[in-house]
């Protein structure tokens, strides 16, 4: 199983982002993500910064280890300019970003634009439009469509990404129709467990909702006859009943980590810790879990 980090884009690259991003490298990560929003929850009365502007500064600053969002959506997104931000991206950081990609919320991304919030299913339905589109502008040079939300004329995608044919998705997905995205469209698959159950549930309740999702997973990659392993599957941690409670010691995150290994999953991402936040933990602790665990989870 492989370890990655979520680093929310909250401190002056010059002021200890550009230290955060170089030692999450240092310390062997598979993966360093960072959310792609406009605010975030309690975050947003503070400093956070764009996501590719940060992936590009990050690109810069390390040379190993993976980068990507986790995740980019429509809420503010349009497939044509994202295209060209992640193939100049791709090109920067020499063929190493992962772009995590989901349907969006109903935070402050959705309304920040002027709009109003759309519902699931009108997320869902620019979803099921945005993937296949932006798909086409990474691989292709000339790309026109019109589509019922999205549209682009002669946009043109050379000399594409470094990474071919395109740089890899992790499709954030638990309904049918993001499922099937998954399937189709993605490298890899990406959860953060059952959202019902966060604050009421048990540790024993999600992992058998966990399960139900790799279920269905498999069974949108047998529709189109995609390997029953399917894509790699991702689970962003923190936001599962046991909260933080894997970060409080190796062992715990062991146990952790190993009976979500058991479901399939063959990446978690850990959310850097953030004193005085949902993300507090403690920092030797953190680096503790990010060198010793990989070995014992083999």
């Amino acid at each position: 199983m492989r370890l990655s980090t979520v680093i929310l884009p909250i401190d002056r690259w010059r002021e200890g982002g550009r230290d955060t991003w170089r030692r999450a490298e240092e310390l062997g990560f598979h993966t360093a993500y960072t959310y792609d929003h406009l605010s975030w929850r309690t975050f947003r009365d503070g400093p956070w910064f764009g996501a590719v502007p940060t992936l590009t500064a990050a690109a810069a600053a390390t040379e190993r280890i993976r980068l990507g969002t986790l995740v980019t959506s429509p809420n503010f997104r349009h497939p044509v300019t994202l295209a060209k931000e992640l193939i100049s991206l791709d090109d920067i950081s020499g063929g190493r970003v992962t772009l995590g990609i989901g349907a969006g919320g109903t935070g402050f991304d959705a309304t920040a634009l002027g709009q109003e919030p759309w519902t699931p299913r009108q997320r869902a339905d620019r979803f099921g439009e945005f993937v296949p589109l932006l798909d086409r502008l990474l691989t292709e040079d000339t790309v026109s469509y019109e589509g019922d939300f999205y549209a682009a004329h002669e946009a043109r995608g050379i000399p594409g990404c470094v990474q071919r044919p395109r740089l890899p998705f992790a499709v954030a997905a638990a309904g049918p129709r993001g499922m099937r995205l998954a399937a189709r469209y993605g490298q890899a698959w990406v959860t953060t467990g059952d959202p019902k159950l966060y604050e009421n549930g048990t540790p024993e309740q999600s992992v058998h909702a966990l399960r139900g999702q790799v279920e269905r997973l498999a069974e949108a990659c047998a529709e189109i006859g995609r390997n029953v392993t399917g894509p790699e599957k991702i689970l962003l941690a923190g936001f599962t009943p046991d909260r933080g409670r894997p970060l409080e010691s190796l062992d715990a995150f062991v146990d952790f980590a190993g009976r979500h290994a058991e479901l399939g999953f063959t990446e978690l991402v850990l959310h850097w810790p953030i004193p005085d936040s949902d993300f507090a933990a403690d920092q030797k602790t953190f680096e503790r879990i990010a060198m010793e665990a990989p070995t014992q989870l083999g």
